[in-house]
């Protein structure tokens, strides 16, 4: 699931593969931009911010692409088989003279000048693995709506930037308070160390293959994916639940033994409960 870890590792290799080349080929699978051609001009850089991608050529444009639940860019060398997916899942290739970067499935992609940037970012808070982020800007934006639940308040980009569904419920976790909590009854030494905590998850698996919040050999998450098994401190059973108005898909996982405070709204549960149910039966 894409993050601000994911899409930080997505914007090196698309740095380390393009940056400093001429593109020798190039081709945008979406009606907007299919008569749009950027062979000649020489990628200048590739950068994350929060969860969006920043891919700069010289002459001052950039290409903007997210790749919210399923979108992916993928980098091959010369000769070798593109497998990211089916070829009608490919919505932009840019080429050099030794490597391709493929996107797949992407479901955000605007070519705009580089100057305007700001339109597509602008709205975003501080950046967990950027050199804008601020901690106290941060919690100041999270605690600005203090009857917000607070995995919601978490998810919101606008408060800060990088953080999904994995994180939200590991972070909770590690609070020891549920997802559905307001934010303002989150005791305030805990509040206190929530951004730096939540830096330092991300921070720590921006390098990593297999994202890991325990730090247990061979238990990679304390709660996220994990009901029905049993909690890794309290052996409880992990439960999920939706999080959200609904229009999105948002399994949410806690213990509750180790984290207090409300529990989900009725209904909320049941898909998630038998979807997971079945497959780890």
């Amino acid at each position: 699931m894409p993050e601000g870890d994911t899409v930080w590792q997505t914007a090196r290799r698309l740095h380390d593969a393009l940056a400093g080349k001429v593109l020798t080929h190039s081709d945008f699978r979406v009606p907007k931009y299919a008569t749009v051609d950027l062979t000649g001009r020489t990628v200048l850089d590739a950068v994350s911010r929060g969860k969006h991608l920043l891919t700069r050529f010289e002459g001052g444009l950039t290409l903007h692409s997210h790749l919210l639940m399923e979108g992916a860019w993928k980098v091959y060398g010369t000769g070798e088989r593109w497998k990211g997916g089916p070829g009608h899942q490919i919505r932009a290739v840019l080429g050099t003279a030794d490597r391709a970067a493929v996107g797949y499935r992407l479901q955000v992609l605007e070519l705009l000048r580089t100057s305007e940037e700001d339109r597509t970012v602008a709205h975003l808070g501080p950046d967990l693995l950027g050199p804008d982020w601020d901690p106290d800007l941060a919690l100041a934006n999270l605690l600005a709506d203090p009857g917000r639940p607070l995995g919601e308040a978490l998810l919101d980009q606008r408060n800060l930037a990088g953080i999904g569904n994995v994180y939200k419920s590991e972070l909770c976790f590690l609070l020891g308070v549920t997802p559905w909590l307001p934010v303002g009854a989150l005791p305030a030494d805990r509040a206190a160390k929530l951004p730096a905590l939540a830096r330092r998850l991300l921070e720590a698996n921006r390098d990593r293959v297999v994202r890991r919040t325990t730090g247990l050999r061979g238990q990679d998450l304390f709660v996220y994916g994990r009901a029905p098994r049993p909690c890794l401190r309290c052996g409880t059973s992990v439960r999920v639940a939706d999080q959200g108005d609904g229009s999105q898909e948002r399994p949410t996982f806690w213990c509750p033994s180790c984290q207090a405070g409300p529990a989900p709204p009725p209904g909320t549960a049941q898909k998630w409960r038998d979807r997971y149910h079945r497959t780890t039966g």
